[in-house]
């Protein structure tokens, strides 16, 4: 079974619509794209390039497919792994494209069947919408997240009200000088809803 690894920038408040520029995402009258800028070092450039530098696959939904794929079969030199690796679209609509080994899902159960299949890990890169349905159906396995010191209150967010609780463990971590939290979270268990609080008080009386 492939591990999913969701791996993205986020603020304090989860937004991760648009993070590099104003020109990636502007839908729903976005305005802050581009919002790393101001925290954006070294060390976040460093992390973002260990994720572009696996061997793995690709799992996109179609607006990030549709950015990438116009961008970068131009600019192969700077991410090979993307042009080499397999990318899987999740779409209703789309159904081929002109950038090579890319492959076209349109239902859950083709991502589950991609999930249980044998190859390398897949990483999930933008694609909100596309990420609340695997957070909903509890096939995220590690989530690699670059948290910056801003808040935007708007925007699209990583998660939702329909995502499974579920616990993970924090593998590995580190702050950069300018307050940017890298951390690689791993999925332990999903969590089960607490007992009623009358149980519970009747439980602890019974002791």
């Amino acid at each position: 079974m492939r591990k999913i690894i969701v791996t993205t920038n986020i603020t304090l408040d989860g937004v991760m619509q648009s993070p590099m520029g104003s020109d990636e995402d502007a839908s729903g009258g976005f305005n802050y794209g581009g919002w790393t800028a101001p925290s954006a070092d070294a060390m976040t450039g460093k992390a973002v390039q260990k994720e572009m530098n696996q061997k793995t696959d690709y799992l996109l939904g179609r607006k990030t497919f549709e950015i990438f794929s116009s961008f970068w079969p131009s600019h192969a030199s700077m991410w090979p792994a993307i042009e080499n690796g397999t990318k899987y679209i999740y779409s209703k609509t789309l159904k081929n494209s002109d950038w090579k080994n890319t492959v076209f899902l349109d239902s859950l159960e083709d991502i589950k069947r991609l999930k249980n299949s044998e190859g390398p890990h897949i990483q999930v890169w933008g694609s909100s919408e596309l990420i609340h349905l695997l957070l909903e159906n509890g096939m995220v396995d590690e989530l690699h997240l670059r948290i910056f010191p801003i808040l935007l209150g708007k925007g699209k967010k990583l998660f939702h009200n329909d995502t499974v609780a579920t616990a993970f463990t924090l593998a590995e971590h580190v702050i950069t000088p300018k307050g940017v939290f890298i951390a690689t979270y791993r999925r332990e268990a999903e969590v089960h809803p607490s007992a009623p609080a009358q149980t519970r008080i009747d439980n602890y009386l019974k002791r």
